[in-house]
């Protein structure tokens, strides 16, 4: 029998768990997975630093520790952590007002307040949480994102100087970098437009073929490769990159500047969001196709942690995947070990091939990001999202709007607010509506043909009865007072379908109840479960209404509801209207009292 120590082991480290039916075929595929993925790693990482100007070793730094951690702690098995496009644009709104020579130090904090923001989301179990929020803040996201990216790179696919501070607004500096940027640089125009064209046949022959070829890293290869050709002399005047240290990341405090952290706290808890937002979008899509049950808070755990650790070894925020993750899930991977091996075959190339990366044109990064931004959209899903609701639509619209006329990180809490705005007010709803007895003795709901009882009402209420739907629950039992008619002796509650009662709601209730005991009119309460009866208990609702007056819901659906009608018509005696089922039964003193409901 394990030990409470390895049972604490295998649940809070999956990776782990699963090696207690790991298998030889598992490594296979592992294996081929995780290296499948370490190079389509290796291209993107780098480019996704470039993004918001950080050095492309923190990108492959990124695609390591963070990778690697993130697998071991997953609890999807497929899903793969590291640097995203989306966290990377963010990034790039948020250090906007950070000096220059402090954006280093600055992505590195913020990946360990990213880390406690959503480790503390984990630990206070908010993860379930995340099903409040509308997917359609994801579609939106990644609609503006993609936008914002594809604008923020043309400057380097065409060679133009940037213009604009860091105070400015990022459509302010794009407007002023295209128009007084100066003119085309031709030859830089002409990398990115090979690289873009080169992606583009490896991935057709990808596709035709199933070569499984690295096609972003063959185009960027392909690329140096020809400049270096074409131009030995490097008088071309096409930017490279700077040279990257053939040594793996080493461990360093971060640096915490408490000035700065307050400043940046906003745009910090905005990132955090967002990668638990789109880890957890993308590990429950692969899901959908896997059958594996996940655990969300879990999944929050694997990604705080993962952004803590890597800010001790000079990495910046991340998340989980899209791409890498696809890639991860098609290539067969088993278990979260893929990520273990996708993270070593990052490091393997740092090692080998780091002497290289200062031959890549920066123009070949940036058409690989040219590519990631026209395919981060799926333009299926965009539709499907704008034609479902209006509430889809609008909420997909303004998280795109504000990405690109307000910043990246606030958009994603527009729409995150704009989630709940329209959510709660659908849970704040609370419906009632009164039940009859046909004269075939069969209990439904009332009709407008029918004619109601003048001595008894019966009423069902359905919802969530907290604070909520506190004033729609006042108004429909105040309507109730008010019409009831003078003849009127007893009001049977159904209280069945009514889930997680509050104060606020008991205290409308009780209100209710003796209103109708001013009138003199009974009031039963039927449908009783336990955690309702618990409430009314420590309220004192029960010792108002009469314990005897409350009928639990022990074990058939409406088996209290027919009592408490036994015991109304009980109490009402000879009180019957006209068209009462039951006026035979008082009649002949039966004790039949059966319905169909």
């Amino acid at each position: 029998m394990p030990s409470p120590f390895l049972n604490s082991l295998y649940r809070y480290v999956p990776a782990i768990d699963s090696l207690r039916t790991y298998s030889l075929v598992h490594f296979k595929r592992d294996m081929f997975a995780g290296l499948t993925v370490a190079a389509v790693a290796v291209p993107q990482a780098m480019a996704y630093a470039s993004i918001f100007h950080m050095p492309v070793e923190m990108g492959l730094y990124t695609a390591i520790v963070m990778t690697a951690v993130g697998a071991l702690l997953d609890s999807s098995k497929q899903l793969i952590n590291g640097p995203t496009n989306a966290i990377s644009i963010a990034m790039l709104s948020a250090l906007a007002i950070v000096p220059e020579e402090q954006r280093v130090s600055a992505a590195i904090m913020m990946a360990f307040f990213i880390g406690l923001i959503q480790t503390a989301i984990a630990l206070l179990r908010f993860g379930d949480l995340s099903r409040y929020i509308s997917h359609a803040v994801i579609v939106g996201f990644t609609l503006g994102a993609s936008v914002l990216l594809l604008m923020d790179q043309l400057k380097n696919v065409f060679g133009l100087k940037a213009q604009g501070s860091e105070h400015d607004h990022f459509l302010v500096r794009f407007w002023s970098t295209m128009t007084g940027g100066g003119d085309i640089h031709w030859p830089t125009a002409g990398i990115a437009f090979l690289t873009i064209f080169a992606a583009l046949l490896f991935r057709f022959i990808n596709t035709r073929y199933k070569a499984g070829l690295p096609e972003l890293l063959l185009a960027i290869a392909l690329a140096a490769t020809v400049l270096a050709l074409v131009d030995p002399g490097k008088t071309s005047g096409v930017k490279l990159q700077l040279a990257v240290p053939r040594q793996l990341p080493s461990f360093q405090l971060p640096e915490i500047d408490w000035v700065l952290a307050r400043n940046l706290s906003s745009s910090a808890a905005a990132i955090a969001f967002l990668g638990l937002l789109e880890a957890m979008a993308m590990s429950k899509s692969i899901a959908t196709k896997t059958g594996q049950k996940l655990d969300m808070n879990q999944q929050c755990l694997s990604e705080g942690l993962a952004n803590i650790a890597g800010s001790f070894f000079r990495c910046f925020p991340g998340s989980g995947s899209l791409t890498r993750s696809y890639i991860n899930h098609t290539s067969g991977a088993a278990t979260q070990w893929s990520g273990v091996i996708s993270a070593l075959g990052v490091a393997a190339t740092i090692l080998v091939f780091a002497p290289f990366a200062q031959y890549i044109p920066k123009a070949a990064l940036a058409a690989v990001l040219i590519l990631t931004a026209s395919r981060m959209n799926d333009f299926k899903t965009l539709r499907y999202y704008f034609n479902a609701t209006k509430f889809d639509r609008w909420i997909m619209i303004a998280t795109a709007l504000t990405a690109i006329l307000v910043s990246i990180e606030f958009c994603i809490l527009i729409g995150v607010f704009l989630s709940f705005a329209f959510y709660v007010p659908r849970a704040a709803k609370i419906k009632m509506n009164e039940l009859t007895v046909t004269s075939d003795r069969v209990i439904r709901e009332i009709v407008s043909t029918d004619v109601r009882c003048s001595f008894l009402r019966v009423l069902n209420i359905e919802g969530e009865m907290f604070f909520g739907c506190a004033p729609e629950l006042e108004r429909q039992l105040d309507s109730i007072v008010e019409e009831s008619p003078d003849t009127l002796k007893v009001v049977i509650l159904r209280l069945k379908r009514a889930n997680n009662p509050d104060a606020v709601c008991m205290d409308v209730l009780e209100r209710f109840v003796l209103k109708m005991q001013q009138k003199k009119i009974v009031v039963m309460l039927s449908g009783i479960r336990a955690e309702m009866a618990q409430t009314f208990a420590n309220v004192g609702i029960d010792r108002i209404v009469g314990p005897e007056n409350i009928f639990r819901e022990e074990s058939e659906i409406w088996a209290s509801t027919v009592t408490s009608m036994k015991k109304a018509y009980a109490l009402l005696g000879n009180c019957r209207c006209d068209h009462c089922p039951n006026q035979s039964i008082a009649k002949e003193e039966r004790g039949d009292w059966s319905y169909m409901i």
